[in-house]
């Protein structure tokens, strides 16, 4: 299994830098996995849009879903269009990224597959296990096992028993932590900080 990190930024992405966005490869499959704002043009710096095979996407808020946008586009808008991509997401979370082109401009260039928190799901050689994380809207971790490797995902999260079970047994987890030693009031429980998810690893 490999790991690419496409962006890390917080809410918005900063020069030269994107938001949200992790490409996961095992046996020739590319799992693209929150492609939030910027993550496109690093994403290409490795490999074209049309090699994605799938997407996962955690929540549907911009900085971890806005590039789907650019990624669809540049994968239907072409003379040789690739296969429809597979894109797993939770109930309406894709709605508003979906809606920014006119209907059915894209609409042969995607299939969605949308899942409940809990779900288990096959992508590609990914064996994947979700759960629902607290967020301040619906948010689902990912546990990714391929191989002899597994990697945790926790899309933005707050600390939760949840978490820790979703990292147990993991090689890596990869966690949100906006802020770095306090957690603001109004992010508490749904935003996490470095300590925080230190400390939900050390848990697991």
């Amino acid at each position: 299994m490999l790991l690419t990190i496409l962006g890390g930024c917080g809410a918005w992405p900063g020069a030269g830098q994107a938001c949200s966005g992790y490409l996961v490869e095992h046996d020739g499959f590319r799992l693209l996995v929150d492609p939030g704002y910027a993550t496109v043009p690093r994403l290409l710096e490795r490999i074209g849009t049309d090699q994605v095979d799938a997407v996962f996407v955690s929540h549907g808020h911009p900085d971890h879903c806005a590039d789907l946008n650019p990624l669809l586009r540049a994968r239907t808008l072409r003379d040789y269009p690739p296969a429809p991509l597979p894109v797993y997401a939770l109930p309406g979370a894709l709605d508003a990224v979906l809606a920014l082109d006119r209907p059915q401009m894209l609409a042969g260039a995607y299939v969605l597959h949308e899942f409940t928190a809990g779900d288990r799901l096959d992508l590609g050689p990914f064996r994947a296990r979700t759960c629902r994380l607290p967020h301040s809207v619906p948010n689902a971790g990912v546990q990714l096992a391929a191989g002899e490797r597994v990697l945790a995902y926790t899309g933005d999260s707050g600390p939760s028993p949840a978490l820790v079970d979703l990292a147990r047994g993991a090689d890596l987890l990869l966690a949100e932590s906006t802020f770095v030693d306090q957690v603001p009031q109004d992010s508490r429980g749904h935003l996490s900080s470095a300590y925080q998810a230190g400390r939900q690893a050390e848990q697991a």
